[in-house]
């Protein structure tokens, strides 16, 4: 049984190393990426949509050259666990999705996708033994045409000098950063009084 190149040991390790644990969603999201992959022209570019951030999109940069950072893949967080991979420029593809219609021969599948039961009374290892076993028989899978007029819009951003701070950042216009406008999501240590060591 593999997931893309990988044996199913050497995948659950590689999602230990890249998400710090063996999350059950990295696991199915693993079969996911891979029975997208086996449905898609060979050699094909192809981006990715992930419809949530939870998860799925480690296994989609795990498995696939479409990342976060080189902009292939895109994250509409939708709440869904689905993902689409799809041909660069004519946007033929595939999505992939849990299908909860085939979660009742999965007792602890269904218990962790549907929150059934809080997390810690969970059975953990008889949860990851049963999404091996399960592997793709749990998706369901269609043909799909994405949309490029509904993805966002990549902008062309200049880099500009923000005023205040003195550090460059990418904008679409000159003027302060959004730190120094007030977004940001940290205090410095001389306004909390803490000193770092």
């Amino acid at each position: 049984m593999n997931i893309g190149p990988y044996t199913l040991e050497e995948y659950k390790n590689l999602v230990k190393s890249f998400h710090g644990y063996l999350a059950p969603g990295l696991l199915v999201g693993g079969f996911m990426v891979d029975h997208a992959l086996k449905h898609l022209p060979e050699g094909d570019l192809f981006d990715a949509v992930c419809e949530t951030r939870n998860c799925l999109p480690d296994a989609i940069q795990l498995l696939t050259p479409c990342t976060i950072g080189n902009g292939w893949l895109r994250i509409l967080d939708l709440g869904r666990y689905a993902l689409t991979l799809y041909e660069k420029y004519g946007g033929r593809g595939v999505r992939v999705y849990m299908d909860v219609r085939k979660l009742d021969s999965w007792p602890h599948i269904k218990t962790w996708f549907l929150k059934i039961m809080p997390k810690d009374q969970q059975d953990s290892d008889a949860l990851l033994e049963e999404i091996g076993e399960a592997q793709a028989t749990i998706l369901g899978m269609e043909e799909v045409e994405v949309r490029f007029d509904r993805l966002e819009k990549k902008h062309k951003d200049i880099i500009a000098i923000c005023p205040v701070c003195g550090e460059a950042y990418r904008a679409q216009s000159r003027g302060l950063c959004k730190a120094c406008r007030g977004e940001l999501v940290y205090l410095k240590t001389e306004e909390t009084g803490v000193k770092i060591v």
